[in-house]
């Protein structure tokens, strides 16, 4: 994989599962050492969903709602043009059209997607897999050879993973602990299988977070705060906070209870890595991630209910599970891991990242002094001593807080070089 810092753009969706995933893999970027910019397509939201609130014919809505998202993808290639990326990385949902994908391609940059969804559910797949270079997804097979067959030969199978620095341990305070804290939690959407799944659990001090619970009057008492949303920065409380974390897989069918699917949700890494114990239906890729003492897993309805009742009564054992399956995921399950693979998969795929001329480090003319503030500058802004100098002023003119002399004369030398291009 190269060594070289990279200029990545990460396009997020408006909304959905895969917004916060396209946080950590910024997160991740930035820590790697590259030059990272979010594209946030969430502030666009409120707008887009205004839309449907105009008294308008459906035809005409889904017009506006086009043009809309023409005007996003033109938003999103003014700020290609302003960053210069090498690498644009878009999220599932994340509103990239197809003539923004050919416009890259033509120059030249590449563009990957990961694809962090159940491909049998959600199909646009089909349509715009073959305009990424790459597109990395949750599944095997048969979805690799699915990929293939529309003419995307660039297909990675690219598991999630966690933030250590985000999904970690915390000591909660009393107050906290009495507020999240319970015997048995569960943390998502209100999907059918899992509306039947824990109908049994009512009577128990069991806490359901998270929103699409309307209508489940015989949990109610267990959906907290009435089935409002919970930041993902509260959700590490509630993890933290309950003796035996629940995370069944979503199914929209209720016809079975427990799917049997195959990809691995990013819950099951995040409560590893928080160190928090949880009881996890088994999956078909789980064995090439986890060893059989790292998860406590069940594969029935019945197994489910009583492996409840046996870790509830042996906290010894919840630990032994918590201790070796946190372990695991620092080693090999953060999203670091997850974008060192990427980058290394898109080097390998299509050789070398470009390079476009851009001035590396400080001129050989300046002297000793100024070099070495020039040096403590850059490592300021999380940059290698030789970073392009559009890259310091990208990170420059991100950063908050007065600025001392040598960041005003850098950025007024950085608009004079624009008039002067101009």
């Amino acid at each position: 994989m190269t060594s070289e810092p990279l200029r990545i753009l990460v396009v997020l969706p408006m909304y959905g599962g895969s917004l916060p995933i396209g946080r950590y893999c910024a997160r991740a970027l930035t820590e790697l050492g590259h030059t990272v910019r979010v594209f946030d397509a969430p502030a666009l939201h409120p707008a887009f969903t205004g839309l449907s609130r105009l008294d308008l014919t459906p035809a005409r809505k889904s017009a506006l709602e086009a043009d809309f998202l023409q005007v996003v993808a033109k938003a999103i290639w003014a700020q290609v043009e302003e960053l210069a990326p090498q690498f644009v990385l878009a999220l599932a949902q994340a509103p990239m059209s197809h003539r923004l994908l050919q416009k890259l391609r033509r120059a030249g940059v590449r563009t990957a997607m990961w694809f962090v969804e159940d491909y049998r559910i959600f199909t646009y797949w089909q349509a715009y897999a073959p305009l990424y270079d790459l597109f990395a997804v949750i599944q095997k097979e048969p979805f690799l050879a699915e990929l293939a067959a529309v003419g995307q030969p660039h297909a990675l199978y690219l598991p999630l993973a966690a933030l250590p620095e985000f999904h970690r341990p915390l000591a909660l305070s009393p107050a906290e602990q009495r507020e999240y804290g319970s015997d048995i939690a569960f943390l998502g959407a209100g999907y059918p299988n899992r509306r039947l799944a824990f109908r049994p659990l009512a009577g128990r001090d069991f806490k359901i977070w998270g929103s699409d619970w309307e209508g489940e009057n015989l949990l109610a008492r267990n959906i907290q705060r009435g089935g409002s949303r919970i930041s993902e920065e509260e959700s590490v409380k509630v993890y933290n906070a309950a003796r035996v974390n629940l995370n069944l897989h979503s199914s929209v069918s209720a016809k079975e209870l427990v799917s049997h699917g195959d990809f691995v949700n990013p819950r099951t890494f995040e409560l590893a890595a928080m160190g928090a114990f949880q009881l996890v239906d088994r999956r078909s890729l789980m064995d090439g991630l986890f060893a059989p003492d790292e998860l406590a897993t069940f594969d029935t309805p019945e197994e489910f209910y009583r492996k409840i009742d046996h870790f509830l009564a042996h906290p010894e054992e919840r630990e032994a599970y918590v201790r070796r399956a946190r372990a695991r995921v620092l080693a090999e399950h953060t999203y670091e891991q997850r974008m060192k693979t990427l980058l290394a998969a898109m080097e390998d795929a299509f050789g070398p990242w470009r390079k476009d001329g851009r001035e590396e480090g400080a001129p050989p003319i300046l002297d000793a002094p100024l070099r070495e503030e020039l040096a403590r500058l850059t490592a300021s802004l999380g940059l290698p001593p030789h970073a392009p100098f559009e890259d310091v002023m990208d990170r420059l003119r991100h950063r908050t807080g007065p600025l001392n002399e040598l960041e005003t004369s850098l950025l007024f030398l950085d608009e004079w070089r624009k008039q002067y291009r101009k």
